[in-house]
């Protein structure tokens, strides 16, 4: 559920995405090593790359800037592949896949006894809980009843609008208070038929930060991850300067960049309303639903988090894009490390402090 920043200089690539609604079963077949040839190899100045099409529904990118020899780059790529690609089963709600307890698994399961699921999906809900708590529960990953409505009415044809009595029954079903986590005995289940899980808004950047994590225990820097628009700076480039980074203008996408950022060691994420939208009787829908009015969130045309754990970044770009400009200041304030740019409908951009100190252009 991000919008897209992107590393200037970088080849970009569009694919067109199908997502199949209800849960369909997979072979072990889709999770072998063919997969990785669903990529291929681009080219950056002063560095190398390579994007994938099949991890998480979008288009993701590895970029190196140290110099790495081909082999090593290869073995390192492949190594955040296979990483990612576990996380991408784990958190895929469309899809079941044989031997494996993943999102799917428990939202079909949904009023069912405990399902036995891999710890690693365990940490990452205790996460989820931690950044529900940390945002007022802005950042629901069970907001899944109420998502797929909107889910379902987007991926329409023609598009519709949910009726707000189905909006105000899937409210009913939102919260933690309906998913149970047996952290002990790595066991999950939703105690409710009615309540859904769905983890958009924060899977991408938790994997992405995890990966990050991978490299950078092997002594690895100068490398640039970009999964579906949620960047990660690992380190800084070989001189110890950062990256240019571009935040697009939500009014003419296709034009200069509204702001231009140098980072580094840090990862960059954005939600904004030009990219992912529908539009019904001509007004435009935003794909982030804000859980206190059911409907899209209106406040911004785009939101940027600069801050160190990508996790982080992509929970606090949907929390704050659903909050009042104050109130997300003043969360943002009381957080460490924590760098905002808000792009208003009217063209007016805010920035904390420090992301300030960052703008180049």
């Amino acid at each position: 559920m991000r919008n897209r920043l992107f590393m200037m200089g970088a080849v970009l690539a569009l694919i067109t995405l199908i997502i199949i609604s209800g849960c369909s079963k997979i072979s072990d077949e889709n999770t072998s090593s063919s997969s990785v040839e669903t990529t291929r190899s681009v080219h950056n100045p002063k560095g190398v790359g390579r994007v994938y099409y099949d991890l998480f529904d979008t288009v993701s990118y590895i970029y190196s800037y140290k110099g790495d020899s081909e082999e090593e780059f290869t073995e390192n790529c492949d190594e955040v592949y296979y990483f990612l690609q576990k996380y991408h089963i784990l958190f895929d709600i469309y899809h079941e896949y044989s031997g494996v307890n993943n999102l799917c698994t428990i939202n079909k399961n949904a009023g069912g006894d405990y399902l036995d699921v891999d710890p690693l999906l365990i940490e990452f809900l205790l996460y989820a809980k931690e950044m529900n708590d940390l945002t007022y529960g802005e950042m629901d990953v069970m907001m899944g009843s109420l998502l797929s409505l909107w889910h379902d009415a987007r991926n329409s044809s023609p598009s519709y609008l949910p009726t707000d009595s189905d909006l105000k029954e899937a409210e009913k079903y939102i919260g933690f208070q309906f998913l149970d986590i047996d952290e002990e005995n790595n066991r999950v289940r939703i105690n409710d038929s009615n309540a859904r899980i769905d983890v958009g808004a924060l899977g991408k950047g938790y994997a992405t930060e995890k990966a990050a994590e991978l490299l950078e225990n092997k002594g690895i820097s100068s490398y640039v991850l970009n999964i579906g628009g949620n960047i990660r700076i690992i380190g800084t480039k070989l001189d110890g300067s950062g990256w240019s980074t571009g935040i697009r203008d939500p009014k003419n996408p296709d034009g200069d960049f509204a702001v231009t950022i140098e980072v580094k060691d840090t990862a960059v994420v954005t939600s904004g309303s030009y990219e992912r939208y529908f539009v019904v009787d001509g007004v435009k829908y935003p794909h982030i639903i804000d859980k206190d009015t059911l409907y899209p969130a209106r406040y911004y045309d785009s939101l940027t988090v600069i801050t160190k754990d990508s996790g982080l970044a992509d929970c606090l770009s949907t929390a704050l894009y659903c909050m009042p400009l104050e109130e997300g200041k003043k969360l943002v304030e009381s957080l460490d490390g924590v760098e905002c740019i808000w792009i208003e409908p009217d063209g007016n951009v805010e920035m904390t402090d420090r992301a300030k100190d960052l703008v180049v252009k």
